[in-house]
């Protein structure tokens, strides 16, 4: 059975696994340099929503984590996310846990949306974001560049506070 938690900075060699994994993959994040588990778990020390995803082995497998959208006040309430999967894990629902799980954290933290932007390629995250509630609201031609090729990104987002 699946299960879902919040994150805790003793979570950080699990999750700096994942997404160091993402990071050599080149499907998720413009990220090149790998991470520590220190820096990892600095930033789950912040005060914005982290969830992990627990195997039947009670492995950590997935996570999900949200940080400000921006530093001036108005966005307050805004918080941009990642979503990253272990990948022996990918294909099997970690991914929508995750997700959920993060959905669930962000309202009850007071945030009013969650956005991100997802390579154009990358086909399981906006399938999985559209299945969460996402709506896909534009694309950045041109966003930046991973290894010296311009990539594409489309903007999601939800709306936290809507039935």
């Amino acid at each position: 059975m699946t299960r879902t938690r919040a994150a805790t900075p003793d979570d950080a060699l699990a999750i700096t696994r994942i997404y160091n994994q993402g990071i050599q993959d080149r499907v998720a994040t413009f990220e090149t340099r790998e991470r520590s588990a220190a820096e990892v778990q600095e930033k789950l020390s912040e005060p914005y929503p982290a969830v992990v995803v627990l195997d039947t082995s009670r492995e950590v497998v997935a996570f999900a984590w949200s940080r400000p959208y921006s530093t001036r006040p108005a966005y307050a309430t805004i918080g941009d996310h990642g979503v990253y999967v272990a990948r022996e894990a990918r294909g099997q629902g970690y991914g929508e846990a995750a997700l959920r799980a993060l959905l669930q954290a962000a309202r009850q933290a007071g945030l009013h949306k969650l956005t991100s932007r997802i390579f154009t390629d990358n086909t399981a995250s906006r399938r999985l974001h559209l299945r969460c509630g996402f709506r896909e609201v534009g694309t950045h031609r041109r966003h930046a560049q991973l290894d010296g090729d311009w990539r594409d990104v489309v903007i999601v987002e939800v709306l936290l506070d809507e039935p």
